[in-house]
């Protein structure tokens, strides 16, 4: 069977739903990292505390309170490398037994479809994993990274690159934090897949609420308002 043979085991809305799951996870990245100036999204939001906390770190004797924060960041990046991993296994054991998932998802979508349909579908997910995977473990080294800088921060107030070398542990600090929420979209938008187990129009309208979850917690939710220091 040549690739042409096994591309037409898919229908046409499949393709169109697959599409439309790689628009909604480019664009709500991008939007959430680069919103409106009079709408900023949490994540922007926390972008800002970040740089403060940097700016209280200078002046806070001792620093313990801050590398405990460090480690816990850290641990959480850690757990869900690690858990990022544990998924991928269990989805590649999914594919060499694949025969065991086809009579389910030919229950739920009451069609006789291939395996290879269903192996395709699995190894949609394994992407998204495993790019997740690589966002966390980024995001980790990241935050050694902020570790290290925080450091090197000097004691002395007057010293003239105290400041700077806060600002530094800042940013580096943030982009931790941006890779680390890549990465959890990835993981929102791998669950969001299996429901194309269902058939097109479930993947559809899972990534309609997988989209709406993210963007309320982002641009909508109460915690934010919080952040803000603004009612709802």
């Amino acid at each position: 069977m040549t690739w042409m043979d096994r591309l037409a085991l898919f229908e046409p809305l499949e393709f169109a739903a697959l599409a439309f799951v790689l628009l909604c996870w480019i664009f709500l990245g991008w939007r959430i990292e680069h919103p409106g100036a009079k709408r900023p999204s949490t994540s922007q939001i926390m972008a800002g505390y970040r740089r403060e906390w940097m700016k209280q770190m200078v002046t806070r004797e001792p620093r313990i309170f801050d590398a405990q924060i460090i480690s816990n960041l850290r641990q959480g990046t850690a757990f869900f490398a690690s858990t990022s991993v544990i998924a991928i296994g269990g989805a590649m054991a999914l594919i060499g037994n694949v025969e065991s998932l086809t009579g389910l998802a030919n229950d739920l979508t009451l069609m006789s479809e291939p395996a290879f349909v269903w192996e395709v579908k699995l190894v949609i997910i394994i992407l998204f994993l495993t790019n997740s995977f690589l966002k966390f473990a980024w995001a980790n080294r990241l935050f050694g990274y902020a570790a290290v800088l925080m450091a090197s921060v000097p004691n002395d107030v007057e010293n003239p690159q105290v400041y700077a070398r806060a600002e530094q542990a800042a940013e580096i600090n943030i982009t931790a934090a941006r890779s680390f929420n890549r990465g959890l979209r990835s993981v929102y938008f791998a669950l969001t897949v299996i429901a194309w187990f269902a058939g097109p129009i479930a993947l559809i309208g899972a990534t309609l609420f997988t989209l709406g979850v993210i963007w309320r917690r982002e641009f909508a939710s109460r915690s934010r308002a919080i952040l803000l220091n603004t009612p709802l």
